[in-house]
């Protein structure tokens, strides 16, 4: 994930993506991506075996920022939002409120839209 000003870059396990971002996007968690605005997703790697993410997630960690800027450049030279169509504009509550967020997801896959609700304030599941 990565902050507006591309200053901040955040690199994390889910095996969630789209729930994880949904939270990023809207703030829902207080961690380091809510406090630095890192909600854009500019990188994405899946794994079957968690094991084989986490290893991934611990060598990218320890890269200078100019190899992670390498690999990003090599993956999506524009630094493109990967997941800026994944949700319709949010109706509902704000973060803190008990009021499901609503959202919608276009499945690329099957070419459905998967309705999404999360609680305004939740808990990291990554």
């Amino acid at each position: 994930m990565q902050s507006p000003s591309r200053r901040v870059l955040y690199i994390g396990v889910t095996s969630d993506i789209e729930k994880r971002v949904f939270q990023h996007k809207n703030h829902l968690i207080e961690v380091f991506s809510s406090k630095y605005n890192t909600k854009r997703l500019v990188h994405l790697e899946r794994f079957v075996d968690i094991r084989n993410a986490i290893a991934r997630e611990t060598q990218l960690k320890k890269w200078q920022r100019s190899k992670k800027e390498w690999l990003l450049q090599m993956n999506n030279p524009q630094w493109l939002d990967l997941a800026e169509n994944w949700y319709k504009q949010l109706t509902g509550a704000t973060k803190g409120s008990s009021t499901p967020l609503r959202s919608a997801r276009h499945d690329n896959s099957e070419g459905q839209w998967e309705a999404t609700e999360a609680m305004g304030s939740s808990t990291p599941d990554a």
